[in-house]
């Protein structure tokens, strides 16, 4: 039984948030039914998504509402708040939240107190002063990126097809990814393998037309893997023709021209920025002690230092790798750790609550999986390096495991089954984008977007 009422506010939603409002609602249970406990989820978006089926879902294998999990379905014992946190006051234990409801009141933001914070916000994507980045560039890291980013790559194809001017031709069936980690290599592939199935049914469009280029600025793609599986994944895509460029660095993309570091220029109306990312800006607005980099400093029982009451787990924290050989290490910012944070950090929050020891977050990394399209894959799990058709095979067998709930994984298996049944899906919905446009000029209006000012050149 907890000592006293306690108000637990979980900023975030996604893995970290989710699974630890998941685990406290599950060990809280008879507390919350008594009304001696209250869990407060505050995130931007209904869902969790699950980010490792991004590309996926991108190259049509999953259908994008199975790479989401809706949290009132998951959480009926919390109290789920659509909004974003903007600033916190963990001296006076009050957050300040911005809904969904407080433009259309005009009253602003408003005052959430609690007992117990729980701050995993995640990331954001991680951008530079690139020209022609803020209009031009595609992200990667929402479901919302990936099912736009598929339909603007079909429609590329479309423009290819139609149009007699040989620079628009070329243009459009040129794709750089910016970025050699997972997101980027793994879109890349995905999606150069959808691109080059759907050749098939243009009469003008051949494999070999297409241009996909990966820009990466270190020595290596994949570092997660380890450096043999980077090297094999590098001859792997070049065998693909997917021009792969170590040491290089986007210079600009205006005037939807790619220019890198190497002198090399590329006209395209696609850029794919996968470059990193870093911690979200609520922690800035914070009174919480962050490291160099912008995270929480958190202690090995995933408290937040120097303070109380207060907690934090992946991508926002830099939590101690109690498992690390060489002292000062952290945790990898990735979902690996973020599952298993979870879980303990539930389990220290209600541990605190009924005065009990704190648990230590403890796990050695067991290694990556990665996906390079359909049947090919890398891996290099407790020290086994696997490659192709096996390495794509336990990526799936292992990310299935790991999405949450058994409704995801029936509905993931069911896709993935009949996709190995039936020819893939080649279809652009990018009216889905922006669905008032037709009606729009049905009723005497005007497009709200003419196609010359749209950032990814969509028609």
């Amino acid at each position: 039984m907890v000592k006293e009422r306690a108000r637990i506010l979980v900023v975030g939603g996604g893995y970290v948030g989710m699974y630890t409002a998941l685990r406290l609602q599950r060990r809280l249970k008879q507390e919350l039914g008594r009304g001696e406990a209250e869990i407060t989820v505050v995130t931007p978006d209904p869902y969790m998504t699950y980010q490792p089926f991004l590309p996926e879902a991108a190259a049509g294998s999953i259908s994008p509402r199975h790479v989401v999990v809706p949290l009132r379905r998951v959480l009926p014992r919390c109290r789920v708040i659509i909004g974003e946190a903007t600033a916190i006051d963990h001296a006076k234990r009050t957050a300040t939240v911005t809904t969904l409801a407080s433009e259309e009141e005009g009253t602003g933001s408003e005052q959430l107190s609690y007992d117990e914070l729980v701050l995993a916000p995640g990331s954001i994507a991680r951008t530079l002063p690139v020209p022609g980045l803020a209009d031009h560039g595609i992200g990667f890291k929402t479901v919302e990126e990936a099912i736009g980013l598929r339909n603007h790559v079909i429609e590329q194809m479309d423009i290819a097809s139609s149009t007699r001017d040989p620079a628009i031709r070329d243009a459009a069936l040129t794709f750089v990814f910016v970025g050699g980690g997972y997101a980027g290599v793994e879109a890349l592939g995905e999606l150069e393998d959808m691109a080059r199935y759907a050749t098939r049914y243009y009469h003008n469009v051949r494999p070999e037309d297409m241009k996909w280029i990966l820009v990466e600025a270190s020595d290596r793609i994949l570092p997660e893997v380890g450096e043999d599986m980077g090297r094999y994944t590098v001859t792997e895509l070049r065998r693909r023709n997917i021009d792969v460029r170590l040491h290089t660095r986007l210079e600009s993309c205006a005037d939807r021209v790619a220019v890198l570091s190497d002198g090399a220029r590329f006209p395209t109306r696609t850029v794919v920025w996968t470059a990193g990312v870093k911690p979200h800006p609520i922690l800035a607005a914070t009174d919480l002690p962050l490291n160099e980099r912008g995270r929480l400093r958190c202690t090995p029982e995933l408290t937040i230092e120097g303070t109380t009451h207060a907690w934090a787990a992946g991508d926002a924290a830099a939590v101690p790798d109690v498992t690390a050989d060489e002292p000062g290490k952290e945790c990898a910012p990735n979902a690996q750790h973020a599952l298993r944070q979870a879980k303990v950090l539930g389990d220290n929050i209600v541990h605190a609550l009924r005065g009990e020891p704190l648990e230590t977050y403890a796990h050695k990394y067991a290694g990556s999986v990665a996906s390079l399209g359909f049947h090919k894959g890398v891996a290099q799990v407790y020290g086994r390096k696997l490659k192709g058709y096996a390495a794509w095979f336990m990526h799936r067998v292992y990310h299935l495991s790991r999405v949450p709930t058994f409704n995801r994984k029936a509905r993931v298996l069911a896709e993935w089954t009949l996709s190995g049944l039936f020819k893939r899906e080649v279809v652009s919905l990018g009216s889905l984008e922006h669905p008032r446009a037709e009606f729009e000029l049905a009723a005497g209006g005007k497009h709200h977007l003419k196609p010359e000012d749209d950032p990814k050149g969509s028609s």
